[in-house]
């Protein structure tokens, strides 16, 4: 039943829901490591609240953008292509890992992230399950 709910939601919906799960899963990371680098930074009072409440917005950010580019591109290739195969997560993984590393403008930084966001995607994809 969920395979074919999944082929009628629309590729938006199941980006928004995956931008909402790990943009949380990514600020609750934020609100973990804040106060731990906050620390080792000595950093008290308005200043560490401030560091604190960066950090939970940075992360929360980077790990919603991520996963809204992952699955947006590869719905849109799943239907575009009219297979859901493993090539899907290697083509949407390269594109999140370049979309990610492009605010470096570094080559080398681009295409080794797009690897190793390409090579994630396409183990979660096959391990995931049925």
């Amino acid at each position: 039943m969920e395979k074919d709910l999944i082929d009628v939601v629309p590729c938006t919906s199941i980006a928004v829901d995956s931008v909402i799960r790990l943009g949380t899963a990514g600020a609750l990371w934020g609100a973990c490591r804040g106060p731990y680098e906050a620390r080792k930074r000595d950093l008290i009072g308005i200043a560490r609240a401030s560091y604190v409440g960066k950090s939970i917005g940075k992360y929360g950010f980077q790990c919603g953008y991520v996963a809204g580019i992952l699955n947006i591109t590869q719905c849109g290739l799943k239907r575009y292509r009219r297979k859901n195969d493993w090539v899907n997560a290697l083509i949407a993984g390269a594109v999140a890992g370049a979309a990610v590393a492009a605010g470096t403008r570094s080559g080398t930084k681009m295409i080794s992230m797009a690897g190793l966001v390409s090579a994630f995607s396409v183990a979660a994809d096959h391990f995931k399950s049925s």
